[in-house]
């Protein structure tokens, strides 16, 4: 199988994600949003701190929201439903394309794994180093939480330990191949995976914690970030396992393929 193969295997797998991520974010996810939003606008209502933060609607009496001035009014129902499609296809189609090309680079360099399971082990590792980890020390807030004038900060910390938990994981999985001759299968995997624990235990403590939650209630927060998380978990579930059926479908196209030119060969 070439990388094109792989390539256009992760980008239908993502398409087939982003449809289960929308249902799953649109079901769960948006009731809680809707909730943040109520907050933050019962608490705009009685405090007067000079900032411009028109909650409007348009023509059709629809509820939307804007912050600062000149921003662009957009309709709350298009936020929950075009704009969340969109963005969640955007990402789902890079997730699934680039995790394609990662599966193709490490076919035949993870030990005696096979296209399949490489495939598998790729998707599991970029869910936990990309996704779960990085969530795990910096979860996602709705509306109303956090300070508008740390937005950037924040974002850098979010993004460097997402570097860095990813570099981890790339040196852990380089550790236990290259353990896999000493110490076998599972000792290589729980060496590496040890390794990439104490690693990021560590890196968890040396970047800042952000806590600029205030008084938002816990339960709303908790929902949230419960939601947010499953979201995230069922597109990396959906990808890793549809992708992860493509290459078995394609590598068995494959084999029947190179059957039958055996077979008229031997004619």
């Amino acid at each position: 199988m070439t990388p094109r193969t792989f390539l256009v295997n992760g980008l239908l797998a993502g398409l087939v994600a982003a449809i289960a991520a929308f249902v799953v974010a649109y079901t769960v996810g948006e009731p809680q949003i809707d909730t943040a939003i109520s907050l933050e606008e019962a608490a705009s209502a009685t405090t007067s701190d000079g900032h411009d933060h028109a909650h409007d609607h348009d023509e059709a009496g629809a509820h939307t929201h804007s912050h600062g001035d000149g921003g662009t009014t957009v309709s709350r129902e298009h936020q929950a439903t075009f704009g969340l499609a969109t963005a969640i296809l955007a990402l789902s189609l890079a997730y699934g394309g680039v995790l394609g090309l990662i599966a193709a680079f490490a076919t035949g360099r993870l030990g005696r794994l096979t296209a399949v399971g490489s495939t598998a082990v790729v998707s599991l590792i970029a869910f936990v180093a990309y996704a779960l980890v990085p969530f795990l020390k910096y979860p996602a807030t709705p509306p109303a939480v956090g300070d508008g004038d740390t937005i950037g900060e924040r974002t850098g910390l979010y993004f460097g330990f997402v570097l860095v938990s990813v570099l981890v994981a790339a040196a852990a999985v380089v550790l236990a191949v290259k353990l896999f001759p000493k110490l076998g299968g599972y000792g290589a995997i729980v060496s590496g995976a040890a390794a990439y624990v104490a690693v990021m235990l560590v890196a968890g403590g040396l970047f800042s914690t952000v806590n600029e939650v205030g008084d938002f209630p816990a339960d709303i927060l908790w929902f949230f970030r419960r939601d947010s998380l499953l979201t995230v978990a069922t597109t990396w579930a959906v990808l890793g396992v549809v992708l992860t059926g493509l290459v078995l479908r394609s590598q068995n196209q494959v084999a029947a393929a190179a059957e039958k030119r055996e077979a008229a060969l031997a004619l």
